[in-house]
């Protein structure tokens, strides 16, 4: 199994076939689970292209999103086996308290994945206190939050005022996206970043992590 096979399954949104390339890619010759990684990454960079030039919809990004989690589920194991794992960034994500939407969380988590972090994902509807809690528990550097409903985007000041309480909100960065955002409110609620989609996000999270 060839590792630009893997990547075209990707692109090509072959979510019933990726489970078995990556479990024959990684029983081939030994081959090194991160190498694996590497050509799903490809893959999913791809995905993100035709994205962002229309050529796929939010529909396939979903697809890709679903194929990589199929994909993961057998690369995990490898990679925690793995001498080369090393400390990777973390990220918390989490859609607000009151909104119960998480396609776009779900997304972000993914594509996170697949281009190194740790990813902790709390869920949807959250309670500002229990970010604040994981904060604490994981060192995570970032906290990115989702608010798809107009009457929850005020969760965004809760969870920034909950950190500074906490003596914690110098020591994370924050960042929010969702349909009634933009750059200017998400800074008028307290966070420092806002990105439009999951393929944004993950570019500006990247950033956040190097900063």
């Amino acid at each position: 199994m060839d590792f630009e096979r893997i990547t075209e399954l990707i692109i090509e949104l072959e979510i019933d076939d990726i489970s078995d390339a990556v479990k024959e890619a990684l029983e081939t010759d030994g081959k090194d689970p991160y190498d694996v990684l590497n050509a799903l990454t490809k893959g999913m960079d791809e995905v993100g292209r035709r994205y962002e030039s229309e050529e796929y919809y939010l529909t396939e990004l979903v697809l890709a999103g679903e194929t990589m989690k199929e994909a993961f589920k057998i690369i995990k194991p490898a990679m925690a086996a793995s001498d080369k794992s090393k400390e990777k960034a973390k990220v918390i994500i989490a859609t607000v308290r009151g909104d119960n939407h998480d396609i776009g969380k779900n997304l972000l988590g993914t594509l996170l994945l697949s281009s190194g972090f740790e990813v902790i994902d709390l869920g949807m509807d959250i309670e500002a206190d229990i970010i604040v809690e994981k904060v604490k528990e994981t060192g995570a550097k970032i906290v990115g939050l989702s608010s798809l409903l107009t009457m929850t985007v005020n969760q965004i000041t809760a969870v920034h005022k909950a950190l500074e309480a906490a003596g914690l909100r110098d020591k994370v960065k924050l960042i929010v996206g969702g349909a009634p955002l933009n750059m200017e409110l998400a800074k008028n609620l307290g966070a420092d970043d806002f990105a439009d989609d999951a393929v944004e996000g993950v570019r500006h999270i990247q950033e956040l992590a190097e900063s």
